[in-house]
């Protein structure tokens, strides 16, 4: 077992859906608790460093992954404001960890612009078509981070 660089602790989610999903996941290696409510649609769990805690964060985003790489697209369902990890992941785009199935993996992220944004927001809405949506209900430009497995 390699040691992962979000050493700390720990501080689930306020909410408790997100709380119980994160653990039912992590329990089962992403067997169960996979999928966004009743969807079946997949997701993944991202961990970040709390840029203000310094505490472990845990959050399921949907799964929108293309050639070993995955979007992270902060829509926070069209909210007028970034969602937390969002923040997170701009402190200390290297302090991530992506789980898809049994095996986390180090990461680091950055955030997408121009062309490259438009064809990773195409695989997004694919993948989860409500992100169209949510685009349409806020003024702000919804970011996408692409997430790169750290050799």
């Amino acid at each position: 077992m390699r040691a992962m660089p979000l050493e700390g602790e720990y501080e689930p989610s306020p909410a408790a859906w997100v709380t119980k999903q994160v653990a039912e996941y992590e329990e089962s290696g992403g067997e169960r608790a996979n999928t966004l409510g009743n969807t079946g649609l997949p997701v993944i769990i991202v961990t970040t460093r709390g840029n203000k805690s310094g505490k472990v964060r845990k959050t399921p985003l949907m799964r929108v992954e293309h050639d070993g790489q995955y979007a992270l697209v902060a829509s926070m369902g069209g909210a007028p404001r970034h969602p937390v990890w969002y923040h997170n992941l701009s402190a200390d785009p290297a302090a991530v960890v992506i789980q898809d199935g049994p095996h986390p993996f180090d990461a680091t992220v950055r955030e997408l612009s121009g062309a490259e944004r438009d064809e990773w927001w195409e695989r997004a809405v694919a993948a989860y078509p409500p992100y169209a949506e949510y685009q349409r209900k806020t003024e702000r430009l919804i970011p996408v981070l692409v997430a790169t497995r750290r050799s």
